[in-house]
């Protein structure tokens, strides 16, 4: 006998051929099972004893009996098409996108709103798939879809950029946010002659959102002079809430105090728009997981 290194392997075929010839007994009924004609079938078995210098089947009339070795090597290769089994179901979930990890980085406005409804809606029906969820600042964002460190990145966004994918999924622009007992209330919108002298909270004038504010108001010819500043807009309408003045925010920041808080949203005159977006790092195909988690995200802005 020569020695085991002298041996050809074995493909898989050929195993997956032997497995299903001892499970039916008959070479057409094997055919049959596996998609492929019945000579393939002998052929196959043929080449497999070749190949091991064994005896695996004897006829017996119409039937291929199994030998003793036959059965003997049929129980050691049992548990490999169990991982097979398990290797393509999981191959299939991962293509229509069941299972995996997904990495997810937004700023504050979609991350507060849009991206924790996305969540609820993608992950059930998922429970093999692990997200890990941060918010963060916009060039924090920026860097880690640069970088590979998340999958994608939700932001607003009034700014072009080049060293991502970006992908606009809703359009929108600034709102006044305000007490509903307020004056102002009444308008069908608010423009910034309505703002002067009013106490207003403002956005980081570092910010990308600050700075949109911050030319509305020039636009409109009036100075731009918050009486409180802060960095988040989530901030700002919290304090609005509080009775401490008005602000101008993305409606995404806006939408959670305008349910039984006694605030309401008036469209910012001149109009400042606001794009929402979805970043990918530039050159890396999206996994499954990824596409559908994106199609979740169209599903609940355009819903």
């Amino acid at each position: 006998m020569g020695r085991i290194e002298d041996m050809p392997d074995v493909s898989l075929r050929l195993l997956e051929i032997f497995a299903a010839m001892m499970r039916c007994a008959t070479t057409v009924e094997t055919a049959e099972f596996l998609g492929i004609s019945q000579p393939a079938v002998s052929s196959g078995l043929r080449q497999l004893e070749s190949q091991l210098g064994i005896t695996l089947f004897e006829r017996t009339g119409r039937r291929l009996q199994p030998t003793a070795e036959a059965r003997d090597l049929f129980e050691e290769i049992r548990p490999l098409f169990g991982i097979l089994r398990s290797f393509t179901t999981r191959a299939r979930d991962m293509r229509v996108g069941r299972v995996g990890r997904l990495r997810v980085m937004s700023t504050p406005p979609l991350g507060y709103s849009v991206g924790p409804k996305a969540l609820r809606g993608f992950l059930a029906g998922r429970p093999d798939v692990t997200i890990s969820y941060d918010v963060r600042r916009l060039e924090n964002v920026l860097e880690s879809i640069e970088t590979g460190q998340a999958d994608i990145g939700l932001i607003l966004n009034a700014e072009k950029l080049e060293t991502v994918n970006s992908e606009i999924i809703q359009r929108s622009q600034m709102v006044v946010l305000l007490p509903e007992a307020d004056p102002l209330a009444t308008e069908s919108c608010i423009t910034v002659e309505h703002l002067v002298g009013r106490a207003i909270i403002g956005i980081d004038q570092a910010s990308q959102l600050g700075r949109l504010v911050a030319k509305g108001f020039a636009l409109g010819g009036v100075r731009y002079q918050p009486q409180i500043e802060v960095r988040y807009c989530q901030t700002a309408a919290a304090l609005v809430a509080d009775g401490l003045g008005l602000t101008v925010v993305d409606p995404y920041s806006a939408q959670p105090y305008l349910e039984g808080r006694g605030l309401v949203a008036r469209p910012f005159m001149p109009a400042c728009e606001i794009r929402a977006s979805l970043l990918t790092r530039k050159g890396v195909p999206h996994s499954s997981l990824l596409l559908s988690f994106m199609e979740e995200l169209r599903r609940q802005v355009n819903g």
